[in-house]
C-alpha cells in the first residue's frame, strides 16, 4: 500500500506529525502515541513521518509477537545503531547498559538507571542532529523495553529526541503508554473511504458492492483496501448476495483475508512467510540462510502473493500479517521454521534466541534444549530481565523429562515471576512445582514464595502469618534465607502496626509475634551487625526496653560507625535508623538516614528509595533543616513521577513538612487524605506518623484537645518503634494544656519508661521538659533548665528551640519581675525556630514576645525564592551546592540537557545568570526567612 493512497484523509494527523519535527528541530522534545485498531493507517503515518524528517537522524523498532518474552529485545533494536556513543556516557549508566545488552558481565543493573542511560545515550546521539524514534507494534514489546522506553518518553522536556509509538489497544486490556500524550485515529470519513475504496480497484464497482464494503470497512483503510481483494471479480460485478461472510471482527476478517492469499501460494511459498513470520531481527541474510537449510529457493519469494518484502530487511505487507501468519501456522510448520532458524543463529553472538528458537522446534522433552533456556535465563537475571528470565525457566520446565529438576524449574520460574510483578502466573509455576517432587528446602521456598505473593500482590497484611511460618520451616535447610525472611516479615509487621490482621490489643501485636519467633532462632557462631539488630529488637518486644536498650544502642552504634557494605546499607540501615529514633539516639538517626538515603540513591533502588526520603525528611524537620527537608520533599515529587506515584510513603514528608512550617489548612488537608486511606491499606505505621505530626501542630496553635486526639493516635501501640515515643511527649504537653492532669501523669509516666531505658541526652533532655511542666516553683525551673542544657548537647534543634519557648512562657507567667528573663528566652527561641522556618511556632514564640512588651512584626518563613515549582526548587539547592548538570542529572533520572532547561526557567524567575548569583539568592532568601 502506498503511503500516498493510505494517507487520503489525514490531514489533520499529519499536521500533528509536522508540528512534531519542527518542535524537535527547535530543540523540544516530543512524544506521541498513535492508537487505533488494525489496519486504521499507524503505520503509514509512520512511514510519512520518517519521509518528512529531512536533517534528522532516525532510530527505528517495532514489537514482534514471537520476542514478547525476550527482555529488552525491543529496547536493544531501537539502541543498536547508537551504541557507539556508549563509552562516552557516565560509568554507571554505561556500566547498566551494557549488561543489559550483555556486552559485558556485570550485575543485574536498576531499571531507573537502565532508563537513564538510554535517557542520556539518544540525548548524545542527538547532538549532531535532531532525532526521530519510531516504535511500531509498541503492544508487542517485551515489558522490560516498553517500561524503558515510557520512563524516557517522561523525560524528553528539552531533548531533541521524539519518540513516536504505534499501539493497537484491545479492549479489556490496560492501554500501553498511558498518561502519555496520544492520538487516536478513527475510521476515514465517508467521502474519504469511498475515494480510498475507489483506488483499490480497476473499473466501475455496482452501488450496492461499494456499499456493502464500505460499511464492512467502517472507514478502516487497510479493510478498503484488502476486502475488495478477498472477493472474486464476479463477486463484485453482480452485487452484495455474492459477497461471503465474514469473521464478525474486522481484526479477523483482515486476518481471514491474508490467510485465504497465505493458502494460495505453493507449499514452498508458505512455508518461506512463515520462516519470516518466525524469524523477528528482520535479518534478510538470516532469513535466506534459515531458508537454504529447509531447501527453499529464491523462487519461493516470487510467490508470496505481495505479502513479504525482502530488498532491505524482512518487511510484512502489514503487521497484521505477521501475527496472522504465525498463528494460523501448522505446529509442523512452526517447528521447522524455528528449527532453521536455531542453526543458523550464531551461538556465541546470540545464544538466547538460539535457545529461545530451539525451544520452539523441539517436539517434546529435551534436556539439553532445557539446560540452553536456564543459562539463558541466568544471563537474563544478569542483566535485570526478571520476566525474561521467568520465561526461559517455564519453557526449560516444560522441557524437562525428569520431573524432579522440571519441578526446581518451575520453582525458579515462579521466583523470577514473582521478581517480575506477574503474581498469578507465579501462583500456577508454584502449583506446577508443587505437583512434582520436591525436596523440603524447595517446599520450604514454595512456602516462602506463596508468602511473598500475598505480600506484594495484595499489599495488605494477611502475608505476615505466612511469612512467619515460611521463616521458621526455612531455619533448617537455610539460615540466612530465614534470617531474610524475619526481616521481610518484621518490614511488613512494622508497616502494618496495630492494624496487623488479627490485632485487638494495638500493642504491637505483629511484631511481638515476629519477635518471638526471632528470640528461637539460632545465630551463627560470629554474628554479623544485621543478625544482633534482629536479635536485639526481639529482646525489645519480648523483654522490654530496658533489657533491650544497652545492647541495641551498642549495635546501632557499629551501624552509624563503621563501614557498612552495600547489602547492610541498603537492606539493614533504615531498621538501625529507626531503633535510634526509638532510643532517642539522635547522633545514629542522623548518621543511619543519610547513609541508608546514599546508598539507595549510589544503586538506584527506587524501590527503596521513597522510604530513604521520608526517613530523612523526618530526621531533618527535627533537627531543624526544614530547607534540607524541603529540597527532599522536592525529589520525593520526581520519585512520585518516575514510579507512578505508586509508593504509599512518599506523601508522608511533604505533609509533614507543611504542618512545621506553619502551613497549616495544607497540612490538615494532607493530613485527612492520608487518614482516609491508611486504613483500607493496613498501614498502621501512618496512624502514629500523622497523629504525631498533628498533635505537634495543634500544639504549637494552643489547640490543646485537638493535640490530645492526635497525641492518642500516634501513641496508641507504644511499644512501636520511633513515633509512639514522641507522640508520648506531645501528650504530656498537650494534657497539661488542656488541664487533664490524669492523663499527662499517666502519660509521663510510660514516657519515663522509655527515655530512662535509653539514656541518651535526647531522651533525658525529653523527659526534664515534659517533667517540668508537671511540676512547679524551682523544681519545674531545675527541670526546665536541665532539658534546654542537655538539648543543646544534640542534633534536635527544634526541640531546643521549643524548650527555650516553654521555659520562656513559664517565666512569663511567673511574674512581672521575671519579664527580663523570659524575653531573653523567647527571643532565643523566636529567632532559633525563624531562622529554621518553623512557622507553627515562631508565630507563637512572636506572640508571647508581645506579651513581654517586645513587639516583633510577622515575617514570612517561606526560604524558596520566586514561585518555583518543588522541581525547580531542587535543582536550585543541587545547583547552588555545586553539583553539575550530569550530576543533578543522575539523582534526578533526567539528562543534563534537561537539567540546564529546568536551570534556565530558574534563573529567569530568580533573575540571576550565574551559579554564584543563585547560590547568593538561596542564601539571602534563607536569611530574609
Amino acid at each position: 500500500m502506498s503511503s500516498q493512497r493510505a494517507l487520503i484523509g489525514r490531514d489533520r494527523e499529519r499536521e500533528v506529525l509536522s508540528a512534531l519535527v519542527t518542535d524537535v528541530k527547535a530543540g523540544r522534545g516530543q512524544v506521541l502515541v498513535l492508537r487505533g485498531e488494525a489496519g486504521i493507517g499507524k503505520t503509514a503515518l509512520l512511514d510519512q513521518l520518517t519521509d518528512q524528517a529531512d536533517g534528522c537522524r532516525l532510530g527505528q523498532a517495532a514489537g514482534v509477537e514471537s520476542e514478547f518474552e525476550l527482555a529488552f529485545a525491543g529496547l536493544h533494536q531501537l539502541c543498536r545503531p547508537f551504541l557507539s556513543g556508549l563509552d562516552r556516557l557516565p560509568a554507571p549508566q554505561r556500566a547498566a547498559l551494557g549488561t543489559t545488552f550483555a556486552l559485558r558481565p556485570g550485575p543485574p543493573p536498576d531499571r531507573f538507571v537502565v532508563g537513564l542511560a538510554v535517557l542520556s545515550l539518544l540525548s548524545e546521539a542527538a547532538e549532531e542532529q535532531p532525532l526521530i524514534c519510531v516504535v511500531d507494534d509498541a503492544h508487542w514489546l517485551d515489558q522490560a523495553s516498553a517500561q524503558t522506553l515510557e520512563f524516557v518518553a517522561r523525560r524528553l522536556h528539552a531533548e531533541r529526541v521524539a519518540l513516536v509509538f504505534a499501539t493497537r489497544d484491545t479492549v479489556g486490556s490496560p492501554a500501553t503508554f498511558a498518561g502519555l500524550p496520544d492520538l487516536v485515529l478513527g475510521g476515514l470519513s465517508g467521502r474519504d473511504a469511498a475515494a480510498l475504496l475507489e483506488t483499490t480497484v480497476a473499473g466501475r464497482l455496482d452501488v450496492r458492492v461499494r456499499d456493502r464494503v464500505l460499511a464492512e470497512a467502517h472507514g478502516n483503510p487497510l479493510a478498503l483496501i484488502e476486502l475488495p481483494l478477498q472477493v472474486s471479480s464476479a463477486a463484485l460485478s453482480f452485487g452484495p448476495d455474492a459477497v461471503p461472510a465474514l469473521d464478525p471482527t474486522l481484526t479477523g476478517r483482515l486476518e481471514q483475508g491474508f490467510l485465504r492469499r497465505l493458502e494460495a501460494l505453493p507449499a514452498e511459498s508458505r512455508q518461506l512467510v512463515v520462516l519470516a513470520a518466525a524469524e523477528p531481527v528482520g535479518d534478510v541474510r538470516l532469513l535466506w540462510q534459515a531458508a537454504e537449510r529447509l531447501g527453499l529457493g529464491e523462487g519461493a519469494l516470487a510467490e508470496t502473493g505481495g505479502l513479504l518484502d525482502l530488498q532491505h530487511r524482512v518487511v510484512f505487507r502489514h503487521p497484521l500479517v505477521r501475527s496472522a501468519v504465525y498463528r494460523a501456522a501448522s505446529p509442523l510448520s512452526r517447528r521447522a521454521a524455528h528449527g532453521a532458524l536455531a542453526e543458523v543463529t550464531d551461538p556465541a553472538e546470540d545464544p538466547d534466541r538460539r535457545a529461545w528458537h530451539r525451544a520452539r522446534a523441539a517436539e517434546g522433552p529435551h534436556e539439553a534444549v532445557a539446560a540452553e533456556l536456564e543459562e539463558s535465563a541466568d544471563r537474563a537475571l544478569g542483566r535485570g530481565g526478571a520476566a525474561a528470565a521467568a520465561a526461559f525457566l517455564e519453557a526449560a520446565a516444560t522441557l524437562t523429562p525428569d520431573p524432579a529438576r522440571a519441578a526446581r524449574r518451575s520453582l525458579a520460574a515462579a521466583r523470577a515471576k514473582v521478581t517480575a510483578g506477574a503474581f498469578g502466573e507465579a501462583q500456577t509455576l508454584l502449583a506446577a512445582a508443587q505437583a512434582g517432587p520436591l525436596r523440603e528446602p524447595e517446599q520450604a521456598q514454595v512456602q516462602l514464595l506463596a508468602a511473598q505473593i500475598s505480600a506484594y500482590s495484595e499489599h495488605g497484611n494477611t502475608a505476615l502469618p505466612l511469612l512467619l511460618a515460611a521463616a521458621a520451616r526455612l531455619e533448617a535447610s537455610d539460615p540466612s534465607l530465614a534470617r531474610e525472611t524475619y526481616l521481610d516479615a518484621f518490614a511488613a509487621a512494622m508497616f502494618a502496626g496495630r492494624l496487623a490482621a488479627g490485632s485487638d490489643s494495638g500493642a504491637g501485636f505483629g511484631m511481638g509475634q515476629v519477635a518471638a519467633a526471632m528470640r528461637g532462632l539460632t545465630l551463627p557462631p560470629s554474628p554479623a551487625r544485621p543478625d544482633r539488630l534482629l536479635q536485639g529488637i526481639a529482646v525489645l518486644f519480648t523483654d522490654g526496653h530496658a533489657v533491650a536498650a544497652p545492647g541495641l544502642l551498642a549495635t546501632v552504634g557499629a551501624f552509624g560507625a563503621d563501614e557498612l557494605t552495600m547489602d547492610e546499607a541498603v537492606r539493614f540501615a533504615w531498621l538501625a535508623a529507626c531503633v535510634a529514633c526509638d532510643l532517642w539516639d539522635d547522633g545514629n538517626w542522623d548518621v543511619l538516614t543519610r547513609r541508608h538515603l546514599e546508598a539507595t540513591r549510589d544503586i538506584g533502588a527506587l524501590s527503596v528509595l521513597p522510604v530513604a526520603l521520608t526517613s530523612r525528611v523526618i530526621y531533618d524537620l527535627y533537627s531543624g533543616d526544614l530547607d534540607e527537608a524541603a529540597a527532599l520533599v522536592a525529589e520525593s515529587h520526581w520519585m512520585a513521577d518516575v514510579t507512578g506515584g505508586q509508593n504509599t510513603m512518599l506523601p508522608y514528608g511533604a505533609v509533614c513538612l507543611d504542618a512545621m512550617r506553619g502551613h497549616t489548612a495544607a497540612a490538615e488537608r494532607g493530613f485527612g487524605r492520608l487518614l482516609s486511606d491508611i486504613a483500607a491499606r493496613g498501614e498502621g505505621v501512618g496512624l502514629n506518623m500523622v497523629g504525631w505530626f498533628q498533635a505537634v501542630s495543634a500544639n504549637a496553635l494552643g489547640r490543646y484537645d485537638d493535640a490530645q486526639r492526635a497525641a492518642r493516635l500516634a501513641s496508641g501501640s507504644p511499644l512501636e518503634l520511633g513515633p509512639p515515643k514522641f507522640a508520648l511527649a506531645e501528650l504530656v504537653e498537650a494534657a497539661v494544656g488542656a488541664g487533664d492532669t490524669d492523663t499527662a501523669h499517666s502519660a509521663f509516666e510510660q514516657l519515663t519508661s522509655f527515655t530512662r531505658a535509653s539514656g541518651t541526652e535526647a531522651a533525658l533532655a525529653v523527659e526534664a521538659g515534659r517533667r517540668a511542666l508537671l511540676l512547679a516553683g524551682a523544681d519545674a525551673e531545675d527541670a526546665f533548665r536541665e532539658s534546654i542544657e542537655r538539648l543543646a548537647r544534640t542534633t534536635l534543634r527544634v526541640e531546643h528551640a521549643r524548650a527555650r519557648l516553654r521555659y520562656g512562657e513559664w517565666l512569663r507567667r511567673a511574674g512581672v519581675d521575671r519579664r527580663a528573663e523570659a524575653r531573653t528566652q523567647l527571643r532565643s527561641a523566636h529567632d532559633a525556630l525563624s531562622s529554621m522556618g518553623v512557622g507553627v511556632f515562631t508565630e507563637r514564640a512572636r506572640r508571647e514576645l508581645a506579651a513581654t512588651g517586645e513587639m516583633l512584626r510577622p515575617r514570612p518563613v517561606d526560604t524558596t525564592p520566586a514561585d518555583l515549582t518543588h522541581q525547580q526548587a531542587h535543582i536550585a539547592r543541587l545547583a547552588a551546592d555545586g553539583l553539575t548538570n550530569p550530576e543533578i542529572g543522575a539523582a534526578l533520572f533526567l539528562s543534563p540537557r534537561t537539567v540546564e532547561w529546568h536551570l534556565r526557567k530558574v534563573f529567569a524567575k530568580v533573575g540571576v545568570s550565574t551559579r554564584r548569583e543563585l547560590r547568593q539568592s538561596l542564601l539571602a532568601a534563607r536569611r530574609r526567612g
